[in-house]
């Protein structure tokens, strides 16, 4: 199929992106990387008045430290995320999820911020993004706000993102001493969104696990560490809390049995690299 009919803008600065989004609203779209976003117009699954292309506005493709964390632009790529040298160090986490996501081609367009936008319960940095607690900056003409990630995410490709708002950047925060992080997401096949996926933060006294792929959105809870009596118990109890759905790839209770062991795994993954 081809798209329906719609203007193209090709802004060149985040003042030119903010206009036509106070002009067009809801039926506008932002185009960083396409790869959600030109399936979903070739499809009519998404049939915007206006496409407004940022991959060429100056000041958006910057990944900085910032405060105690990772501040990453709406246009940097999520190849250039990973292969930045210090990730590993600055947040495990972040540098352990990134190979999932789709296959290097894929991450080679595709942006950091437009998985986030786009919202898919079963993407990974999303998940990462509730894990780790990190924020989303957005932006409109009306103002600037930061939200938690845990309140960005309201449903199925659902969020707390105003019509007239575009993602700016995301922030990560980046790893604490004494603190262990670890990914491990069940999939049919390497490259193909997750059937279960699993982001584990644990600390001496706390761990905290979310999972992505089974509820309507990336959900995370805190546990006691591994090592408590009462562990097993409050996982169980997470694991069926989750409000998993069935489908094509998997039934509910099968997803709540992968949290089961995939969520024990993790977080003693992530123990065990406790500094």
């Amino acid at each position: 199929m081809k798209p329906a009919i719609f203007d193209y803008v090709r802004a060149e600065s985040v003042e030119e992106v903010l206009e036509a989004l106070h002009q067009e609203g809801a039926d506008a779209r932002i185009l960083a990387g396409g790869q959600t976003l030109i399936p979903m117009l070739n499809m009519r699954m998404a049939r915007p008045s206006l496409v407004i292309d940022i991959m060429r506005t100056s000041g958006l493709d910057q990944i900085e430290s910032v405060d105690t964390a990772i501040r990453v632009g709406a246009t940097v790529r999520q190849r250039a995320l990973e292969q930045d040298r210090e990730l590993s160090v600055r947040q495990p986490l972040l540098a352990a999820a990134l190979p999932w996501i789709g296959h290097a081609q894929t991450r080679s367009r595709g942006t950091v911020c437009g998985s986030v936008a786009h919202a898919d319960p079963s993407a990974e940095l999303p998940l990462v993004l509730v894990a780790l607690n990190g924020d989303i900056e957005l932006r409109s003409r009306r103002r600037s706000r930061r939200l938690s990630a845990e309140h960005f995410y309201t449903g199925i490709m659902s969020t707390a993102c105003e019509p007239d708002e575009m993602i700016e950047a995301v922030r990560f925060p980046i790893a604490r001493a004494g603190t262990g992080y670890a990914f491990r997401e069940v999939g049919r096949r390497h490259g193909d969104f997750a059937i279960a996926a699993c982001a584990a933060v644990v600390g001496q006294q706390t761990a905290r696990l979310a999972v992505g792929g089974v509820a309507d959105r990336p959900t995370a809870r805190d546990l006691p560490p591994p090592e408590d009596r009462t562990f097993g118990e409050a996982l169980e109890a997470f694991a069926a809390d989750l409000e998993a759905h069935d489908d094509m790839h998997a039934t509910a209770e099968y997803r709540r049995h992968l949290v089961r062991r995939l969520g024990r795994r993790t977080i003693e993954e992530a123990a065990r690299c406790r500094g």
